[in-house]
């Protein structure tokens, strides 16, 4: 069986211990990741267990033959050859197959029979043909249009030169490389960070009938969750092994790492309460010995680090202005590039606190929706109008130099990140920023770098967290999780939660779009294009969609139907929706009120049955029989209850 095995393997970058003593075995049927804080060594052990880097100490073993497969994070350029020829060049090792095989046939025509070689020469020309078949060699026209096609590439693109494509494909391209090589060990190093959901979807599929062992480091929970069954996690340079999805992982460790929060914080009191006491004293000359002796105290202290994910950060965004009950009203919107349709006739009115995520495949105009609504694009069909008091702030996932220019950076590249940021922040949320930051994932001295020297996702980061801390009620958000680890995504997805008011968004993060929606517009795209609302989240989108194909084997037309006469009206369109946004917020009233008396009902059984208990009742038949009928008709009135909220929530997922 194909396998990778470390053990004792270490490695230092100078003083700092990267990895201590890691072991560490990778074979047929793994199906793991790697978790750990931004820069704990997770890219590096990737590297390691590539064979693209070296370690101090420690031993790697490979078992013969075994092909491993690598993909970075980012960094690869591909330029010079067709698409179909780069996708082709996954196929290079099978040539030096093809040659071994031509020359083991080539023996096997000298030998003779009853030659001691003879049997060997047999044996190698059977593997090297059984290689080569498992390769998939002679179906890899096959392979290739299925792997380009799932990742998102088009029939038009497979003659385009490399060159053509941005960084982004560019990843998608070196992403389908190494799939196609069909490796016994796969390496992944964040492979979803330029896919949308239509091509993470597909990966999840292949890699659930991929014959190899994998690991993987991704930012992705729904990712992860679906195609791990065990989770390597990297702390403080250790690495332990946790069995099962990623969420069970995370339900594990912080009941695991429970008591170490709690020295933790008690440490950090300890730490806080020394500095102040060190600041009050240290100047004065009676004190200043005492002074050193605190100084040398704190010196001391081996301080307890915890993984960020189970840091507490609470962050808050200004409270939305009063707006109107309309957020949105959207008339007709349409657009064309050219010939090609993008949008059409789409109708909406949303009201002031729904959080609308936008849905559809690749190209089907999302992004384009959300710069009509937020108003970049002007060139369109129809009309967008705000509600009464709306205020928007619109993030797009345009390039950094784009997001540079809406965060200010140019009038700022010498400053530095916590200066350019409480230069715009409110007074209020200036105590705060630190906090803020770090969940953006500028943590300890990082916010003392010059803007000048940030990356681009750097950028993009702190142009998202700048338009956040102004006071607005209608937010416009394109890829808001990109450049976001799990933890910085968890605390997004918590402030946006709280926030007053309306979100529109656009994501591939299907955990966040789960969490965070409460309505789905799904848009088609192409010369046929249309939208459909949907009353739901996202996950409800999907079960309704899942049923009308498992139903009809297509989705069924949108819900305004044509009149007899002709084409339903922008305005009975919009009338209709308005009536069925009453609908739903009676419905979902009473089911919260029917919840509310279910819980109290449950809270007067629960009274009942443990006064039933006691002694002194149980054993007075009279008062005991009082009991118990009240404690029937507690039941009986609980039956009844469930019954009427079961009706309401199957109504609202109508």
């Amino acid at each position: 069986m194909a396998f990778v095995q470390f053990s004792g393997v270490s490695l230092a970058f100078g003083d700092r211990d990267i990895l201590k003593n890691i072991n560490l075995r990778l074979a047929a049927g793994t199906r793991a990741c790697l978790t750990g804080a931004n820069g704990c060594g997770k890219s590096t052990l990737i590297k390691i267990i590539s064979g693209g880097m070296s370690a101090d100490s420690g031993d790697r073993a490979v078992q013969k033959g075994t092909r491993i497969s690598y993909l970075p994070q980012s960094g690869i350029v591909h330029r010079g050859s067709s698409l179909r020829g780069e996708a082709e060049a996954a196929f290079g090792f099978v040539h030096n197959l093809l040659e071994r095989l031509e020359e083991t046939g080539k023996l096997l025509e000298k030998s003779k029979d009853g030659d001691s070689s003879t049997q060997s020469l047999i044996e190698e020309h059977h593997n090297l043909q059984e290689q080569i078949e498992n390769s998939g060699y002679y179906r890899r026209e096959s392979a290739i249009s299925s792997v380009l096609s799932g990742l998102g590439f088009s029939s038009g693109d497979i003659n385009r030169d490399t060159g053509e494509f941005s960084g982004g494909w560019q990843m998608r391209i070196a992403l389908a490389k190494v799939l196609l090589e069909k490796p016994d060990i796969l390496l992944l190093d964040e492979p979803t960070n330029y896919l949308d959901i239509e091509a993470r979807s597909w990966l999840e599929k292949w890699l659930e009938t991929f014959s190899g062992g994998y690991l993987l480091v991704s930012h992705d929970r729904y990712f992860l969750d679906v195609c791990v069954n065990e989770v390597y996690e990297l702390f403080q340079g250790n690495l332990k092994r946790y069995a099962g999805n990623y969420s069970a992982y995370e339900k594990t460790r912080k009941t695991e790492l429970s008591s170490l929060v709690k020295r933790y914080e008690e440490q950090q009191e300890e730490i806080t309460k020394t500095e102040a006491l060190i600041r009050r004293f240290r100047y004065k000359a009676n004190k200043a010995a005492f002074a050193q002796e605190l100084i040398k105290r704190l010196e001391k202290i081996e301080r307890i680090e915890i993984p960020e994910s189970l840091k507490k950060i609470n962050i808050s965004f200004p409270p939305p202005p009063h707006s109107g009950n309309i957020a949105l009203t959207l008339e007709g919107i349409g657009k064309c590039y050219g010939e090609h349709r993008v949008l059409s006739g789409i109708d909406l009115c949303l009201s002031a606190g729904e959080r609308l995520v936008v849905a559809g495949p690749n190209g089907a105009g999302k992004s384009t929706l959300l710069r009509i609504i937020a108003g970049e694009d002007k060139n369109f069909e129809g009309a967008v109008k705000y509600g009464s008091g709306i205020s928007a702030g619109y993030f797009s996932q345009t390039s950094a130099e784009e997001q540079a220019d809406a965060a200010n950076f140019t009038h700022a590249e010498n400053t530095q990140i916590l200066e350019f940021m409480e230069a715009g922040a409110p007074i209020h949320l200036i105590p705060k920023l630190r906090d803020m930051l770090g969940a953006f994932l500028f943590r300890g001295d990082d916010v003392y770098k010059s803007v000048s020297v940030l990356s681009g996702g750097e950028r993009s980061r702190l142009a998202l967290l700048k338009m956040l801390l102004k006071p607005l009620n209608l937010l416009i958000l394109d890829e808001p999780t990109n450049h976001l680890d799990l933890t910085s995504k968890d605390i997004l997805l918590d402030a946006l939660a709280n926030f007053g008011g309306t979100i529109i968004f656009v994501s591939h993060d299907r955990s966040f779009m789960e969490a965070l929606s409460t309505k789905t517009l799904e848009l088609t795209g192409g010369n046929e294009a249309r939208a459909r609302l949907f009353y739901g989240n996202y996950a409800y989108y999907l079960d309704r969609i899942n049923s009308e194909k498992a139903e009809n084997g297509a989705p069924k037309a949108p819900r305004a139907e044509k009149a007899a006469n002709g084409e339903v009206t922008s305005a009975e369109k919009r009338a209709a929706d308005k009536q069925r946004q009453t609908v739903v917020r009676r419905l979902e009233r009473r089911e919260a009120e029917l919840l509310k008396t279910l819980e109290e009902l449950e809270k007067t059984k629960t009274a009942l049955e443990t006064e039933l208990s006691l002694p002194e009742v149980y054993s007075d038949g009279q008062r005991a029989k009082s009991v118990k009928i009240k404690l029937d008709e507690c039941t009986a009135a609980i039956e009844a209850k469930t019954a009427e909220w079961e009706e309401a929530a199957s109504a609202l997922t109508r």
